[in-house]
């Protein structure tokens, strides 16, 4: 029963050790053995509290106990004590800062690792100029009353750079953080600053960290710097560095340090090669466990996907210079379980072209296995991305060498360069000056240069292959919008992408890294089908419970894929003899004959009564553009019915940053023409379809 309940903990609680506490054989041991339905009973209940304390832990308290020592008792009444002792490391934030010394700590709330890489960067600049640092993800704090303890710390700092998630949320990893800090009474004596990370096409733009700024000031926490903003729509990477060379000063005056006085922060990793290890010790591709490729199990998720076979990849665009794919991805025997409007995430692979050319220009062995070890042992994370690996795994697999390259790589990389010019060049548009961010904006924004075009429009720049790995930002799922209904598919998910593929204005071909990865990955009769690593990831855009409800849809191009789901569910809804309310959709592409997605489905849906009006804008079928909004518009009295009257749902899917915002301009002037309300009353009953969650965006940009 013990080696059970160790596969079975192993299997839940990765890093959780299973220490056998049981005496020698005794008479007593002797009688157990024959009273085993009573063992089997006591060792399930135990379990069962186990698994009840965790999932109450991670869910429902807003304060996490101390990791501790659990023991189940196996013994007979009378008996001394058997069983099993569940030994979980320690994690303390307060101690980890005392026992390392440290002053400076920087908090990061992360989605797609920019914070998290922003956050590693301002730890690297207070090592620099003296201050002890450490990053820490709000995820492994187990009790967030360390935070006061950390302003007992002299001449310490906190700094918090934290993403705006969906609809002005906090990040996954930051939501117990903030759910304690609205509950917390003081912080008083805290020193803090801010970085937020969001993009102003979306409407709550940075407003999570200005929640958590105005938080800490009304808990006495003083703010030591003003908050920086960053938007992911302009240059968030000048906005990074405008407000960094503006806070650096402002620390060192606080705190009375020479900010000339600034040293080398020197590598984070020390490389080790490996010269006798086989392949089956090597990581692959694995975001977390080696093999668990191989050896599938269950309960999939970011560190434990599943490798889903694609069964359909076909081409949805008929003519034209786009391309758009439909993908249907097979879950059978996965469990995996998705609700209509989920998203799907895919780990897709950088360009091999890509990866061989980066070894030709640093003319290394691809092949070599190595590790990048964290320099201070002490640290929660040992290495940058899954260790040992080879140069061509850790390209393929683990960092982004298709994104611009940031000013911090570009100035570390520097020192690399064998020609004096090609190195002045590099300092130019690194420099924290006016002149050297609009030479940063012109050579690497404006052109889209990533690490391969730097490495070949700078022939001397030569830097060893670990460095450049250590630098680089880690390769990041990407999300799509599951285009059918479980009800109607149970054993798949559809994908429906448009290829990513552009010319720069220095003639180099840029192709997005999933959409062109899935591009070639096509079944064949008779071979294995190609699979992806996938899981997914739930969303708030959700169909009413009521199927009576009126739904409106507005999804131009692809935002059309979540808006598949929704019919196909109101289908198996109509075919189960369920009532419908009205459901609309506001469809829009360019071509009638060319990218018209789904159009036979359609049409099917809308004669068969499950959709009740189709509303299809072509914007560039005739010399004036129309869109959705302008559909919209065609229908105000319809529109402001269903919401108004009729407690409609309306939902938006696409374009952020300018569908999004004319659909919005289109029905506040719905809503005041038809309900004959100013602009003001019209925002305020905006605002209450969405605390109604009767109006839903799930827009991009």
């Amino acid at each position: 029963h013990k080696s059970k309940l160790n596969l079975i903990f192993t299997e839940f609680f990765p890093g959780v050790y299973l220490i056998d506490m049981s005496s020698d054989n005794t008479e007593e041991n002797a009688e157990e053995s024959m009273s085993i339905g009573l063992l089997d009973v006591v060792l399930f209940v135990g379990f069962v509290v186990a698994i009840s304390g965790v999932m109450y832990s991670r869910v429902f308290r807003k304060k996490k106990e101390p990791r501790s020592t659990l023991s189940i008792s196996t013994g007979n009444i009378g008996v001394p004590a058997q069983g099993i002792q569940f030994v979980l490391p320690i994690v303390s934030l307060l101690e980890k800062m005392k026992k390392q010394d440290k002053r400076v700590v920087v908090f990061y709330g992360s989605q797609t690792g920019t914070s998290e890489g922003f956050a590693g960067r301002l730890a690297k600049d207070a090592r620099s100029l003296g201050l002890p640092s450490m990053v820490y993800d709000p995820e492994d704090c187990d009790d967030w009353d360390d935070l006061k303890g950390v302003a007992s710390i002299e001449g310490s700092l906190a700094i918090f750079c934290l993403a705006t998630y969906g609809e002005g949320d906090p990040t996954d990893n930051a939501v117990e953080f903030y759910n304690w800090l609205k509950q917390e009474q003081s912080l008083k004596g805290l020193r803090y600053t801010v970085f937020g990370l969001g993009n102003k096409t979306y409407e709550h733009y940075n407003i999570f960290s200005k929640k958590v700024d105005e938080r800490l000031a009304e808990l006495g926490a003083e703010r030591i710097f003003e908050r920086g903003e960053g938007d992911d729509d302009g240059n968030i990477e000048e906005d990074f560095v405008t407000w960094k060379e503006k806070l650096w000063p402002a620390v060192c005056s606080y705190f009375g340090l020479d900010i000339n006085a600034t040293g080398s922060a020197g590598r984070d990793y020390d490389l080790v090669l490996h010269e006798d290890l086989t392949m089956d010790k090597v990581f692959t591709g694995e975001p977390h466990k080696l093999h668990s490729y191989k050896n599938q199990k269950k309960q999939y998720n970011m560190k434990n996907p599943f490798l889903a076979p694609i069964r359909v990849n076909r081409e949805l665009h008929n003519g034209g210079e786009r391309s758009c794919m439909h993908i249907e991805l097979d879950i059978t025997d996965s469990s995996i379980r998705y609700t209509a409007g989920d998203h799907v995430a895919i780990h897709a692979e950088n360009d091999a072209a890509m990866v061989e050319r980066i070894g030709e220009l640093l003319e290394v062995d691809l092949d070599q296995i190595f590790s990048l070890v964290n320099k201070d042992d002490q640290a929660t994370k040992k290495h940058p991305f899954p260790c040992p690996t080879t140069y061509r795994h850790a390209l393929l697999h683990y960092v982004d060498i298709t994104s611009l390259v940031r000013t911090n790589v570009l100035k570390e990389l520097s020192e690399y360069c064998s020609d004096e010019k090609d190195k002045q060049h590099l300092n130019e548009i690194t420099a924290p000056t006016d002149a050297g961010k609009q030479a940063y904006a012109d050579w690497i924004v404006k052109d889209h240069r990533h690490i391969v075009a730097v490495l070949e429009d700078l022939p001397s720049l030569k830097p060893p292959v670990d460095h450049l790995l250590e630098l680089l930002p880690r390769l990041q799922v990407r999300y799509y919008s599951i285009s059918s209904s479980q009800k109607m598919h149970p054993n798949s998910i559809h994908i429906t992408a448009v290829l990513v593929d552009y010319q720069t204005r220095t003639d180099r071909n840029i192709k997005g890294v999933a959409t062109s990865w899935l591009k070639n990955k096509i079944p064949s009769e008779g071979a294995d089908a190609p699979v992806v690593p996938i899981y997914v990831r739930k969303s708030t855009l959700r169909l009413p419970y009521r199927t009576s409800c009126p739904v409106i849809m507005v999804g131009p191009g692809t935002g059309l894929a979540p808006f598949r789901g929704f019919i196909e569910d109101r289908c198996v809804s109509k075919r189960d003899g369920k009532s419908l309310g009205d459901t609309l959709l506001f469809f829009g592409c360019r071509h009638r004959t060319q990218d018209y997605l789904y159009e036979d489905e359609l049409a099917q849906y809308l004669n068969d009564g499950v959709l009740t009006k189709l509303s299809v804008a072509f914007s560039r079928d005739q010399p004036e553009k129309v869109y959705v909004h302008h559909h919209m518009r065609e229908n105000d009295a319809l529109l402001y019915n269903l919401l108004s009257k009729e407690k409609g749902y309306l939902y938006v899917c696409g374009d952020a940053r300018n569908m999004a915002r004319d659909v919005l301009a289109a029905l506040t002037t719905i809503i005041t023409s038809q309900g004959n309300m100013d602009e003001s009353q019209a925002a305020s009953f905006i605002k209450k379809l969405q605390s109604e969650n009767r109006f839903m965006q799930d827009v991009w940009s």
